[in-house]
C-alpha cells in the first residue's frame, strides 16, 4: 500500500477516527462513562429500595421489621407490588395496641392473685393509760 491519500477522499478527517493500530480514545471514554453510569444507577436502585425502611425506622419495632422484610423480598424477587406495600405501610402510623393490652393483662393479673389478710391495725395512743392497782 502506498502512504498517500486517495484523491477522492476527504482531506479533513474527524477527530474520532483513529489511524490503524492506535487506541480509540472515544471508545475508551464511552466505556468508562458507561461503567460509571451503571455503578451510579445501581446505587440509586439500592437507595430507592431502602426508602421504605428508612421511613419506617422511627416507627414501632414490629412495623419496621415487616417493612424491612417486604423490602428485601421486593429486592430479591423484583416484585414491585411488595415494595409498594412496604412504602404504604411505612407511611402509615399503626396504632399501639400492645401497650394497652399489656396494661389490661397486668391489672387482671393483680385482681386474680389472692391477697394475704392484713394484720389488724394497732392503735397507739399518745400516752399510755395508767392502770389502777388492784384492790385488796
Amino acid at each position: 500500500m502506498s502512504g498517500e491519500i486517495n484523491p477522492l477522499a476527504t482531506h479533513h478527517i474527524p477527530a474520532f477516527i483513529t489511524a490503524p493500530g492506535q487506541t480509540d480514545g472515544l471508545l475508551v471514554g464511552i466505556g468508562v462513562f458507561l461503567l460509571i453510569v451503571i455503578f451510579l444507577l445501581g446505587i440509586a436502585f439500592l437507595w430507592l429500595h431502602s426508602l421504605p425502611e428508612r421511613m419506617a425506622h422511627q416507627s414501632q419495632k414490629l412495623q419496621f421489621e415487616v417493612v424491612a422484610v417486604l423490602c428485601l423480598l421486593a429486592l430479591f424477587t423484583h416484585n414491585n407490588l411488595l415494595w409498594g406495600i412496604a412504602l404504604v405501610l411505612a407511611m402509615i402510623d399503626l396504632p399501639d395496641l400492645a401497650t394497652p393490652l399489656g396494661r389490661i393483662s397486668d391489672a387482671v393479673e393483680r385482681l386474680a392473685t389472692p391477697r394475704s389478710p392484713a394484720p389488724p391495725a394497732v392503735r397507739v395512743d399518745a400516752a399510755p393509760a395508767e392502770t389502777p392497782a388492784p384492790a385488796q
